[in-house]
């Protein structure tokens, strides 16, 4: 008999379920990911204190200088959602090691360049391939890390180097003797993180019946190549003929997307999720955080230059004390899980991003770097919550299998944002009278923009039933 119980204890004891585990490569991943975004986002932020350098040596006018700061981003928006697709569909470490490869080719070329117009197709470049890496590291990140709380840790530690990548990329190019020294320093080192990719990542896609939906991709590129190129554009006047027919043309090209999306077996983006309070939600706190916080802070350290007399390096060691303080905040933002939502933290770092930029109000005029200690430690803190809780946002507002879409998705509207944020802050800062005039108009719409962002993450939150 009790060889009977112990039969049936065997029979009816219930299966303990699988339990997600770290694959092998997952440290490897996230340090290869975590470096490669880094250092996009170095190359990135790299003209925010070799401008007046860059402007100087290209012979650059006032009217183009905002192509400069816009190149990187209009390539990001355009192909992030591509990319992320694509990484899906055809594998995300192809994707991404692609990405390495010409990002580091591009930034080398860059600093080859002699006109405005060449620099600006080689930071187009450069954003294109910088889409590849972001778009896939997440994807990569949430294949190597299955579990929630690995997912936490991996997408914690991935925002904290874009907080890093922001904070050493002007620290770097302001230490070197020369713009064109910074671009093929920093170009090497990415070459440098391709080759150790190409042999530490695993491949990982997601594969779909039926073919990519190339024809959605080129549609949705031009749709975003013409939005971008209206807003820079519209720094000269939005109601000029070119400026509108790129707005016309951008929202005809974005019709044809969505009908093309309803039509494909295979679409890049499932229209469906625009019915997701969370994929909304996503959305907008990557579109606010680019029009609020990047937009400003792009053309805010050129301007600390052109006014307050700093070197390039005086004005990267200011504006690290708020992307090192970014760094460490976002490092450290996973220890409020189960205390703090996703949703309520983009929300905090919106409104603390407004409280500083109005503590910084008047600084440009009474040429007071430390009138702007106060509000670049308070947004430090509030922009190293918003890099912490996007990426997570980002992959939890689609199905797992879908991580690099997502991603790319968010991190478009990101950049579309970026490059408004961008030509509205030098329009405003530009727009006539003393640039302390401009400088604290634009302080004040983005503070507005900030907190527009905070009510409506807020506002988008997932329906019970």
């Amino acid at each position: 008999m009790p060889q009977l119980e112990s039969t049936a204890a065997t029979v009816t004891a219930p299966a303990s379920p699988p339990v997600a585990q770290e694959t092998p490569r997952a440290p490897r991943t996230l340090a290869l990911t975590s470096a490669a975004t880094a250092m996009a986002l170095m190359i990135y932020t790299a003209p925010s204190v070799t401008l007046p350098d860059t402007v100087a040596a290209l012979h650059t006018p006032v009217s183009a200088q905002a192509w400069l700061l816009n190149g990187t981003p209009l390539g990001l928006a355009a192909l992030l959602l591509v990319a992320g697709s694509l990484a899906d569909d055809y594998g995300r470490r192809r994707i991404f090691v692609a990405g390495t490869v010409a990002l580091g080719l591009t930034t080398v070329l860059g600093a080859l360049t002699t006109s405005t117009w060449l620099f600006t197709l080689a930071r187009i470049a450069q954003g294109a391939s910088s889409a590849a890496i972001l778009a896939s590291s997440l994807g990569l990140l949430v294949q190597a890390y299955p579990s929630a709380r690995g997912r936490l840790h991996a997408t914690g530690v991935w925002g904290a180097f874009v907080s890093g990548g922001i904070a050493v990329g002007p620290l770097v190019a302001g230490a070197m003797p020369s713009w064109r020294t910074a671009y093929v320093v920093l170009g090497v080192a990415m070459l440098v993180v391709a080759a150790l990719s190409s042999r530490g990542l695993s491949e990982s896609r997601a594969p779909r019946d039926g073919r990519p939906d190339l024809v959605g991709a080129g549609v949705f590129s031009l749709a975003l190549v013409s939005l971008v190129a209206a807003l820079t554009l519209g720094r000269d006047g939005w109601l000029r003929t070119p400026v509108l027919l790129l707005f016309a043309a951008a929202a005809v090209l974005v019709l044809a997307f969505a009908l093309i999306e309803h039509r494909t077996r295979t679409p890049m983006i499932d229209l469906a999720l625009l019915r997701r309070p969370r994929f909304l939600g996503s959305a907008a706190a990557g579109l606010f955080t680019g029009i609020a916080v990047i937009g400003l802070f792009s053309f805010l350290p050129a301007l600390i230059q052109r006014t307050l007399g700093f070197s390039p390096m005086q004005t990267a060691w200011l504006f690290v004390i708020w992307s090192g303080l970014s760094f460490l905040v976002a490092l450290q933002a996973k220890r409020l899980a189960g205390r703090v939502s996703s949703r309520h933290q983009l929300a905090i770092g919106f409104a603390l991003h407004a409280v500083a930029i109005v503590t910084m109000l008047g600084a440009i005029g009474a040429h007071s770097w430390l009138r702007m200690l106060p509000g670049l430690v308070i947004g430090g803190v509030g922009s190293g919550l918003l890099n912490a809780a996007l990426p997570l946002v980002a992959v939890e507002s689609v199905p797992a299998a879908r991580a690099a879409m997502g991603s790319g998705a968010q991190q478009t509207f990101r950049y579309i944002g970026s490059c408004a944020g961008v030509a509205l802050t030098v329009a405003l800062v530009t727009s006539g009278g003393a640039p302390a005039h401009g400088a604290n108009i634009a302080l004040i719409v983005s503070a507005i923009l900030a907190l527009v962002g905070a009510a409506g993450v807020l506002a988008l939150r997932e329906r019970t039933v």
